[in-house]
């Protein structure tokens, strides 16, 4: 009994400084593990953490709690408390009327970037998973930010040319890019393509250093069209470093 406890303590003391290894305890070991105890998903934990502890129609509660339910009980890959905040100063900076969020998850960006969002404001969110996104209007719901999110289910590379008319959308002031890594620069490309980018856009992409998105990085920072900066960050919940890349469209 005494090495389980240790082990459980240890471990995830050690594997918080490597990247790899936070993937493989987290979301193989122990999530496979929990999944099988309780007969339930972590999407669908993070739910019940937040319907336990947050209060409805508040949005900063709903991110309080999953942010310790992801501290303290169990681990999960939204941007975090730590990298949020770096998004929350984008984002009031940005001043957005029109974002376009690629990886809606379980909700917790989501409503991070919603509460933030001047009235009338416009945030369409692309999830592909279909149980993520069953999960995720829960939680936006929970916060009372459903009037301003428009969560959509499906491919990024099938959606983005639909926005336009779909939404009634001339430009994106801001899109946040955290889905597929490997994602990142075609949709990217797709979005200018779709003419979806004004001058002064703003993409800001989340995991560019772990898991990391090489490609995508290069692309923005030697691209005559974008304007890059970095901020140097760690990945949710643990001291393995990431960060945050924003590139203002130039035009």
């Amino acid at each position: 009994l005494i090495g389980v406890t240790l082990a459980l303590w240890l471990i995830p003391a050690v594997v918080q400084y490597h990247g790899g290894l936070v993937l493989i305890w987290h979301d193989v070991i122990v999530e496979r593990m929990l999944n099988t105890l309780t007969r339930s998903t972590r999407p669908q934990r993070l739910l019940g953490a937040v319907q336990k502890s947050a209060t409805r129609g508040d949005p900063c509660s709903v991110v309080n709690a999953i942010d310790q339910f992801c501290r303290h009980t169990e681990w999960a890959m939204n941007v975090g408390d730590e990298k949020g905040c770096i998004l929350d100063s984008v984002v009031s900076e940005v001043n957005p009327a029109t974002v376009l969020e690629l990886g809606t998850y379980c909700g917790y960006s989501t409503v991070r970037i919603a509460r933030l969002l001047p009235p009338h404001a416009k945030l369409i969110t692309l999830e592909f998973n279909p149980d993520f996104a069953a999960i995720a209007r829960q939680v936006i719901a929970w916060a009372g930010m459903e009037e301003k999110v428009h969560l959509v289910e499906g491919a990024s590379g099938e959606w983005i040319p639909k926005i336009k008319e779909q939404f009634g959308v001339k430009a994106l002031d801001l899109v946040f890019l955290d889905h597929w890594k490997d994602q990142y620069l075609p949709d990217t490309k797709l979005i200018e393509e779709c003419g979806l980018l004004r001058k002064g856009s703003v993409l800001l992409a989340d995991n560019v250093i772990f898991p990391g998105a090489p490609q995508y990085l290069e692309y923005v920072r030697s691209s005559q069209q974008y304007e890059s900066q970095y901020f140097k960050s760690h990945l949710e919940y643990t001291k393995v470093e990431d960060g945050l890349e924003k590139s203002v469209f130039l035009g």
